[in-house]
């Protein structure tokens, strides 16, 4: 008999495991910026990346409903965000066309499942 907590909990560690290849694969790209963007768009890249994961935990703890879906977008607001960076890194030839579809990839992964549990939060 499948506990619906048990399900919940499993998705919340799948897109936990997701983020958290998005972080090791983010760092390691980062690294191969130019040193000039250090302190702009790879700082902005990592605090957006952890903010993410940041509201990502808070969303997998909170009970409440109400702070749940709140730090979900707040998730998804950084989700959209690292979009851009991605697309600027690309824009600005710091990364290649694999680079930015496996980025890209990564990131679309992440909102599709994203979407789910939002979805299943406010039909609760």
């Amino acid at each position: 008999m499948n506990n619906p907590t048990n399900e919940n909990s499993k998705n919340n560690l799948i897109i936990y495991q997701k983020y958290l290849e998005l972080v090791y694969y983010s760092n390691d790209i980062v690294r191969k910026y130019p040193k000039s963007e250090n302190f702009t768009l790879v700082s902005e890249i990592k605090s957006t990346i952890y903010s993410g994961l940041r509201n990502l935990m808070y969303a997998i703890k909170s009970f409440n409903k109400h702070d749940k879906l709140n730090y979900l977008n707040e998730f998804d607001i950084n989700l959209n965000l690292l979009k851009v960076h991605i697309r600027i890194s690309y824009k600005y030839k710091y990364i290649s066309i694999q680079n930015y579809q496996t980025w890209s990839a990564l990131i679309t992964d992440i909102c599709n499942m994203l979407g789910g549990w939002i979805n299943s939060c406010i039909k609760k």
